[in-house]
């Protein structure tokens, strides 16, 4: 039997976690454990289900109980679901919400780069891309187009954080991911596991994207870097080949979503 809540002034503090806590907070709202994270409208909610995080608590209008909500509601427990009218949840959360309900999930302890690239056959890797938008959007063209995993360094921003989940529609929870140890040497890692690392990059020794011998090998890592400041020297010198995109009209280079999306395409065939 669902465990639904009228929302009223009594219950702020259970809803600080939807309306106050920052993403840090989130993280270690239960330390030594794994944290929270918060996942925003019915599709997202539904993936991160299907992936197996367990919901903590929701927020939902009334209306959301036998509309959007209405298939998901008997698949979260006991957990307990926190409802009211839009004007008052704005009201006493100071928190409109536009697309639907909101699900506070527990983490879960993340895998081994080494058991997701096992069997992977292409892989994406995020070299501190801080953006959750940015973020998002990879994890949506990865997903779509045929990457096995993504691997992200320690900079980047958590793909768990609610506007990448929501960004990457619910793909976050659909394709494998990890944080690599470190930032040091990681396509020596990648070499290790049986991998040829890509990265894309501007260079006068860089190939084509469409060119044949990437397409050949076995096991590719598709190397992409930071907003603006794009990969790192060090990690260019350190992988196997350089890869642009063909631009025309001048254009030097593509936001890192864009090229994300036209790299997984080409390479992940």
């Amino acid at each position: 039997m669902s465990n639904i809540i009228e929302i009223n002034d009594c219950l702020k503090n259970e809803l600080d976690i939807f309306t106050a806590l920052t993403e840090p907070q989130l993280l270690h709202y239960f330390e030594p454990d794994f944290g929270l994270f918060v996942a925003e409208s019915p599709k997202v909610i539904e993936r991160a289900i299907n992936a197996g995080y367990v919901p903590y608590s929701l927020l939902m209008e009334h209306k959301d109980i036998s509309g959007q909500m209405k298939e998901l509601i008997p698949l979260v427990g006991e957990a307990p679901i926190y409802v009211g009218d839009f004007d008052y949840i704005t009201e006493i959360t100071g928190f409109k919400l536009i697309r639907g309900a909101l699900c506070a999930f527990r983490r879960s302890a993340l895998p081994k780069a080494e058991d997701i690239c096992r069997n992977s056959r292409r892989v994406a890797v995020l070299e501190n891309v801080v953006n959750p938008t940015n973020i998002g959007a990879v994890f949506r063209s990865a997903a779509a187009l045929n990457m096995d995993a993504v691997l992200l360094t320690p900079a980047c921003s958590d793909p768990l954080y609610r506007r990448s989940s929501r960004v990457s529609m619910g793909t976050v929870f659909q394709i494998p991911w990890t944080y690599l140890s470190s930032d040091n040497d990681y396509p020596k890692q990648l070499r290790e596991m049986g991998f040829r690392t890509a990265a894309m990059a501007l260079s006068n020794n860089s190939v084509s994207i469409d060119a044949p011998e990437l397409s050949d090998i076995q096991k590719l890592a598709v190397v992409l870097g930071t907003e603006g400041e794009g990969l790192a020297d060090k990690t260019v010198a350190s992988c196997d080949y350089t890869v642009k995109i063909p631009m025309s009209h001048d254009v030097d280079s593509l936001n890192v979503a864009a090229a994300s999306a036209v790299a997984f395409w080409q390479l992940g065939r």
